[in-house]
């Protein structure tokens, strides 16, 4: 994953990290936990940092005035859809994670999704979702499904219907957030692959008594269940594992991310979305794969930035 010291970092990084973090998505709390967590961590390692809130005015002025490297700890919206790297790009800042295009293909789960079906890759059936769509010929075709904004994250605006009177509520109540699909609803088992470094850690399966893995079961509930290991036999956790390094990869990730899988009944994978800035908070998944590969939470976050140091400014 990386042999870089803390030396080899400190210097490589000129003296100082910036962690961005805050901004003004649906996601600022999150994303203020993470960054916090974050900075914390390499705090503790001897790496000077300091946390910027890409919500406050002038903070690219002071970044380029004082940085030349960032960990984004952004999620959602403006920070996790290329909007930021392309700024980082531009002021000439090295920087974690996937660059522009990347971010901004996963960040759009349908349009993500057109990419993958396009490839071949095992994904559920899926149909955006207009004033003009024929709910009743949409449920008769796919059933249950899951209604999801197209460019948000954390599970905001997300619901499941069953019937054509529940679908158009779903999609009314979505469309708060922008564009909206309907994805067929996959029943069985999911599981979450973090990628560090071009290595896939060790699945998490996720279980909860919710109607799904909602932004509650992520954020705020204890009785949401993590099985790691995973309970798959070695081949399937390989197969799982290549399945989300084919995903990660197909959209030109770079670096780190979580990419979110459904198993059905009869043992079939299929892809849900990719994750370029995943949380990093003490509910978050990456930490929890990562240790149980062997790193803990400060040389993840160390394995992290190594990775963008290593390759330059991602984009």
């Amino acid at each position: 994953m990386s042999d870089m010291t803390v030396a080899s970092i400190n210097q490589a990084i000129g003296g100082k990290l910036a962690v961005l973090f805050g901004g003004r998505s649906a996601e600022r709390e999150v994303s203020l936990k993470s960054g916090a967590a974050v900075a914390a961590a390499f705090t503790s390692q001897g790496v000077a940092v300091e946390t910027i809130d890409v919500a406050d005015d002038g903070w690219m002025q002071y970044l380029q005035a004082e940085f030349s490297n960032v960990f984004i700890a952004l999620h959602g919206p403006g920070g996790e859809d290329g909007t930021v790297q392309g700024a980082l790009d531009c002021l000439g800042v090295k920087y974690t994670g996937s660059g522009v295009m990347a971010s901004a293909l996963a960040m759009d789960k349908f349009r993500c999704k057109l990419l993958w079906l396009g490839m071949g890759l095992s994904t559920p059936k899926f149909i955006e979702l207009t004033a003009a769509s024929d709910w009743a010929a949409i449920i008769a075709d796919l059933g249950a499904v899951i209604v999801k904004p197209a460019c948000e994250g954390s599970s905001i605006g997300m619901s499941r219907a069953a019937t054509a009177e529940e679908l158009h509520s779903a999609w009314q109540d979505a469309q708060a957030y922008g564009r909206v699909f309907a994805e067929q609803w996959v029943v069985g088992s999911e599981y979450t692959v973090a990628i560090l470094n071009g290595v896939a850690l060790p699945a998490i399966k996720l279980e909860t008594d919710a109607a799904f893995y909602d932004f509650n079961a992520k954020y705020v509930s204890d009785e949401t269940r993590y099985l790691c290991p995973c309970g798959l036999s070695t081949p399937e956790e390989l197969e799982l594992s290549e399945l989300a390094l084919a995903a990660f990869n197909s959209l030109g990730c770079e670096g780190w991310g979580r990419v979110d899988v459904m198993r059905d009944s009869d043992g079939r994978f299929y892809l849900l979305e990719v994750n370029t800035v995943p949380g990093m908070t003490d509910h978050s998944l990456v930490p929890m794969a990562a240790k149980q590969a062997g790193l803990n939470f400060e040389q993840l976050v160390l394995a992290i930035l190594a990775g963008s140091i290593g390759e330059g400014t991602a984009g």
